[in-house]
């Protein structure tokens, strides 16, 4: 049955993709999916009060990824981190999703950042006093750290010294190899000039010197500036034995296939959506088939370009469209209201796209629910 989009007229999908079950772990490829949060759409609370999460619903979709073989960074940018979810949201979250690991046996990291401190400026050890409660917390919980980048240090630093003396304190601190995240001012803009300088050429050089002056601490990094020539060029240049996690949710396919000269391993967005297709192709990719692999994956990125473009920061709504749509929850509201923050053509071609994909494992579902979303959104027409 024809559904009328914004776009124009679809006709849907009546099956999904056929894709195996889930088979052995991963071998090639360490892939983790950075995974939203499910909001409580009935707690009474006003914009300005904590966010209300649907706990049950949320690790119920860390157990999906993780049977998918997927590992889980959590209490990241797509989990609505500062942007709906604050310090003590993300760290129960930590505690829930890093508990829930070790009962299931899933992988999982978690972001350490510095966002219990309060708007306006602070100081250097004021960041570094965060930053290591954050540590501590996650490392506690048994799960790997993910050094995040940090608004309070973009705002507090006074040039690239200040970002290799705070990196080498927290480094010093971890007890085991962390993940570095440079995440770009297209997906925050107040991290607008991170490492000490606007300059990607000369902000590069200091990241390098991070990890270079460190390389025991550093398990890998993520790249998170949508541009795959610099990622390539950072991987290249990265010490023996410290792994790329590429976040770039443009170029994936070709940055995870990799070349002659290595490849990057995977932390991404996007797979929050594509789990079981993204684990499904790199299992194909374990067997040493590239070709098939890209086959898989080469189609999603329209997708994926399109839940990412400008402003970029706004990705997640789109991701929670298509939990929904999905049914791995039974509401499309989003802590903090972000629902709001996509136009209802955006999303109907979000859903478009997914379902093109095959990425609905009941397409009618996800139809009578996108049919449901455009008429309250925009009417019957």
């Amino acid at each position: 049955m024809t559904i009328h989009l914004p776009q124009g007229p679809y006709e849907p999908r009546t099956t999904p993709l056929d894709l195996a079950p889930a088979g052995a772990p991963l071998a090639s490829r360490t892939v983790f999916s950075a995974a939203h949060v499910v909001a409580d759409p009935y707690a009474d609370i006003s914009p300005d009060d904590p966010a209300a999460v649907d706990w049950d619903a949320t690790l119920a979709f860390r157990r999906h990824l993780w049977s998918h073989g997927l590992g889980v960074a959590e209490a990241m940018d797509t989990a609505q981190r500062g942007m709906g979810l604050d310090w003590t949201g993300a760290a129960e979250l930590i505690r829930r999703s890093a508990a829930e690991a070790k009962a299931v046996g899933g992988r999982i990291a978690c972001g350490v950042g510095t966002d219990q401190l309060p708007a306006g400026s602070a100081t250097l050890a004021e960041v570094k006093a965060a930053y290591e409660e954050q540590l501590t917390l996650v490392e506690e919980s048994g799960a790997q750290a993910i050094l995040m980048a940090s608004r309070a240090l973009a705002a507090a630093a006074n040039g690239p010294e200040d970002y290799l003396e705070t990196y080498a304190h927290l480094l010093r601190q971890a007890s085991e190899p962390v993940v570095l995240h440079w995440l770009g001012p297209m997906f925050d803009p107040a991290l607008e000039g991170y490492w000490g300088s606007s300059d990607l050429d000369a902000a590069t050089e200091t990241f390098l010197k991070v990890i270079a002056e460190h390389p025991d601490k550093v398990d890998g990094v993520k790249i998170s500036l949508l541009d795959a020539e610099r990622e390539i060029d950072v991987r290249r240049r990265l010490p023996c034995g410290v792994r790329c996690y590429t976040g770039d949710d443009f170029n994936y396919p070709k940055l995870i296939a990799g070349d002659d000269r290595g490849f990057s391993h995977a932390l991404l967005g996007i797979f929050d959506p594509l789990g079981p297709l993204a684990a499904h192709a790199v299992r194909v990719l374990d067997t040493g088939d590239v070709k098939g692999f890209r086959e898989l994956l080469d189609p999603t990125v329209e997708l994926s370009r399109h839940l990412f473009r400008a402003p970029t920061r706004f990705y997640k709504t789109g991701v929670v469209l298509l939990a929904w749509l999905a049914g791995h929850q039974d509401h499309f509201t989003m802590v903090g209201g972000l629902q709001s923050a996509r136009s209802l053509p955006h999303l109907a071609k979000a859903y478009e796209l997914a379902d093109r994909l095959g990425l609905f494992p009941d397409p009618e579902l996800a139809e009578s629910r996108m049919r449901a979303l455009l008429t309250v959104g925009g009417g019957v027409r």
